[in-house]
C-alpha cells in the first residue's frame, strides 16, 4: 500500500474532486499543507492579502462556475476566524467553498497553545460541517465526505481544520483507487408535478419566481423552456437574475423592497398564483409576508426539506433539485401542450409586458456631481450581454440591481443573504480567475471598496484583470437613507479635506493615487458625458495590461434611492419617473406617492 503524508493524500485528493484553484495565506500551521501543494503540482495558488479575501475569492470563483467548487486556506487561529464571513456568506447563499486550515499540535490544542482556536465550534453555525481531524488516517474520509456534503442536497460551505502533527503524520493510502462520493440530490415525483401543474391551470394570472437555486442546479435553460410552454411570466430573485434574459418576453421583471423594478411589483399585485423554485422568499423579496401571500396560491419547490414552510406555508410543497423538477415540468406540460390542455396565458403575458415598457425609473440625468442612475445607464451602454457584474451590498448595488440589465445566469454575482462590506473586490478576483476570457464589472460604492482595497494588489500580482465601477459619494449611503426613520445623519459622513489632494474638495479619500499604489490603474470621472468613454478606454487597459482598473465616478453626496421598508405596494419614488421618448410611451404615477 502506498504511503503519503495525510496533507499529501489531502492535496490528491482535492485534485481528484476536480479542484485545479485555491486561494489562500501560508502560515506555520498549514506549512506541511503548503509543501504537499507544491510538490504534487496541479493546483494552482493565488496569494491573498487577507485571509478573509481569500475566502471571497473562493466563493467567486464558485459562483462564476456551474460544478467546481472554490478552495480557501489559511493557517491557525486568526486565519480561521477571518474566514468565518466568507463561510457565512456562502452558507447564506447556497455556495459550495471548501476551507482548510491549520491547527496547533493536538497534544496542545487544549493548552492555550499560540494561535489555538476551536475553529470548528465556531464555524459550525456557518457550515454544513466544520471538523477538526485528530486522527491522520481519518484525513481521506473527511475530504471524501466533505465533497459530497458540499454537492449534496442544498449546496454549501465545509470546513476541514488539520492539526500540525496531522498533516505530518504518513498513511496509507492509494488515491489510484479513490472515486468521489455519489452526490443526492432528491428529486420531484411526477404525481407531485402533475398536481402542481392542475393548480397552476386553475390560476388566472400566475407567475414563476425563479431563484438561485435554478442556477445553482445549472437549469435555467429548462426554466425558459417552461415558461415559454405555459407562458407564464417569470419574476427572478435577486439571486435568481440571469435564469431568463431581462429582454426576454416572459420576464417580468424583480420584486422587493430594494432590488426589484416598478413593473415586477405591479404585476406581481395582480398576480393570483405563484410558483417558486429554488427560491427560500427572502424579506427583501417578499416584505410583509401577510401583505405578500394575501390572495394568492403558493407552490414551493427547494432541495432543502426544512425550507418548505419556514417563511410561510405554501398551498403544496415539493422537496426536489431545481433541474429535476423542472426536466419533469416541461415533460408535463409539453404532454398538456399536445392534448391542448394548456391554458392561453397570451394576455396576462401582454399585460405584464405593458407594464415592464411604461413603469420605469428615469435615468437619463445631465446634473454635476453625477446622478448615479445616468452611471447605470452608461455602463448598460458600454457593457454588453457577456459581462460578469459582481456587487455585494448598499446603495450601488440596489441601483444596479434596479437599472443594470443580465441576460445569462451567472452574469450576476451577488452576495445576497450576508452583504459584508468589502466582498466585491476580493469576489470580482475570483470571478476573474474562473472564467479569464470574461468580461467582469464589479460595482461598489466607496465605502465597501475601502474594506478590502488591499486585494487589488493580488490582481496587480497576479495579472488578474477586471473593470471595478467605484461610485463615490462619500456616504455610507444605504444607512444615511435608513436613519431618515430615525430623523438623523449621523456617523454615516466620509467627507473630510484630504491635505494630500485638494482637488478633490470633501470627498476625502483619493482613490485614484490608492489604486495606483497598489499597482492597479484608475481613471476619475465627474462629468455625464464622459462617463462612456471612461468605461471603454477602462475595458481597453484591463485588456492591455492585465491588471484591475477603477473607473470613480463622483456622485452627488446624497441621492435617495426609491425602496420601501414594509410592503411591495409602498416602495418610495424618490426621483422623477421616465417619460416619453426615454424609456416610456407614456408617463405613469408611481404605485404609491413619494415621501
Amino acid at each position: 500500500m502506498p504511503r503519503m503524508t495525510a496533507a499529501r493524500a489531502a492535496v490528491e485528493i482535492l485534485k481528484r474532486e476536480g479542484v485545479d484553484t485555491a486561494f489562500g495565506v501560508p502560515g506555520a500551521a498549514i506549512n506541511p499543507f503548503y509543501a504537499a501543494l507544491r510538490a504534487s503540482g496541479g493546483i494552482d495558488h493565488t496569494l491573498a492579502r487577507h485571509v478573509e479575501g481569500a475566502s471571497h475569492m473562493a466563493e467567486g470563483y464558485t459562483r462564476a462556475q456551474d460544478g467546481n467548487i472554490g478552495v480557501c486556506i489559511g493557517t491557525s487561529g486568526p486565519a480561521g476566524t477571518d474566514m468565518i464571513t466568507g463561510l457565512y456568506s456562502a452558507t447564506g447563499d447556497s455556495i459550495p467553498i471548501l476551507c482548510i486550515t491549520g491547527q496547533a499540535p493536538t497534544a496542545v490544542m487544549h493548552k492555550e497553545d499560540f494561535q489555538a482556536v476551536d475553529i470548528a465550534s465556531i464555524a459550525a453555525p456557518v457550515t454544513k460541517k466544520a471538523t477538526t481531524v485528530r486522527e491522520a488516517a481519518q484525513v481521506p474520509g473527511v475530504f471524501q465526505e466533505a465533497f459530497h456534503l458540499m454537492r449534496s442536497g442544498r449546496p454549501g460551505p465545509v470546513l476541514i481544520d488539520l492539526p500540525l502533527d496531522v498533516q505530518q503524520t504518513e498513511i496509507e493510502f492509494d488515491i489510484e483507487t479513490y472515486e468521489p462520493l455519489p452526490v443526492h440530490r432528491p428529486a420531484a415525483s411526477r404525481k407531485q408535478i402533475e398536481k402542481a401543474l392542475a393548480m397552476l391551470g386553475a390560476a388566472e394570472r400566475p407567475l414563476i419566481v425563479a431563484g438561485g437555486g435554478i442556477i445553482n442546479a445549472g437549469a435555467s435553460e429548462l426554466l425558459v423552456e417552461f415558461a415559454e410552454l405555459t407562458g407564464i411570466p417569470v419574476i427572478p430573485t435577486l439571486m435568481g437574475w440571469g435564469t431568463i434574459a431581462d429582454d426576454h418576453a416572459l420576464n417580468a421583471g424583480m420584486v422587493g423592497l430594494q432590488t426589484s423594478h416598478r413593473y415586477g411589483n405591479a404585476t406581481f399585485l395582480e398576480s393570483d398564483f405563484v410558483l417558486g423554485i429554488g427560491n427560500r422568499w427572502a424579506n427583501r423579496h417578499t416584505g410583509q409576508v401577510a401583505a405578500y401571500t394575501e390572495g394568492r396560491t403558493f407552490v414551493h419547490v427547494d432541495i432543502e426539506p426544512t425550507q418548505i414552510g419556514k417563511i410561510f406555508a405554501p398551498d403544496f410543497g415539493i422537496v426536489s433539485d431545481a433541474k429535476a423538477a423542472l426536466a419533469l415540468f416541461v415533460e408535463v406540460a409539453r404532454e398538456l401542450k399536445a392534448a391542448g390542455k394548456l391554458p392561453d396565458r397570451s394576455a396576462w403575458a401582454a399585460s405584464a409586458q405593458e407594464r415592464k415598457a411604461t413603469l420605469q425609473r428615469r435615468t437619463h440625468f445631465d446634473d454635476v456631481p453625477l446622478k448615479p442612475q445616468r452611471v447605470y445607464e452608461e455602463m448598460n451602454r458600454a457593457f454588453g450581454p457577456e459581462t460578469r457584474y459582481v456587487s455585494t451590498i448598499g446603495l450601488s448595488q440596489i441601483a444596479g440591481a434596479q437599472f443594470l440589465h443580465v441576460y445569462r445566469p451567472r452574469h450576476w454575482i451577488n452576495c445576497g443573504q450576508a452583504g459584508p462590506l468589502g466582498w466585491t473586490v476580493p469576489a470580482a478576483l475570483g470571478v476573474a480567475t474562473a472564467d479569464p476570457s470574461a468580461s467582469v464589472v464589479a460595482l461598489s460604492g466607496d465605502y465597501d471598496f475601502q474594506f478590502m482595497i488591499e486585494e487589488l494588489a493580488v490582481g496587480a500580482q497576479h495579472r488578474i484583470p477586471y473593470v471595478h465601477v467605484l461610485v463615490n459619494n462619500s456616504y455610507l449611503g444605504l444607512i444615511r437613507q435608513a436613519q431618515r426613520n430615525f430623523d438623523m445623519d449621523f456617523q454615516v459622513n466620509l467627507e473630510f479635506e484630504n491635505i494630500n489632494a485638494p482637488e478633490l474638495g470633501a470627498y476625502g479619500v483619493d482613490h485614484v493615487k490608492v489604486v495606483e499604489g497598489l499597482g492597479c490603474k484608475a481613471l476619475r470621472v465627474t462629468e455625464p458625458d464622459a462617463l462612456l468613454p471612461a468605461f471603454e478606454e477602462a475595458k481597453k487597459l484591463a485588456a492591455e495590461l492585465r491588471v484591475p482598473v477603477v473607473v470613480e465616478a463622483i456622485l452627488e453626496r446624497v441621492t435617495n434611492i426609491s425602496m420601501s421598508g414594509s410592503d411591495l405596494a409602498s416602495v418610495n419614488e424618490f426621483e422623477e419617473l421616465a417619460t416619453a421618448p426615454e424609456h416610456a410611451p407614456t408617463a405613469v404615477a408611481p404605485l404609491t406617492p413619494a415621501t
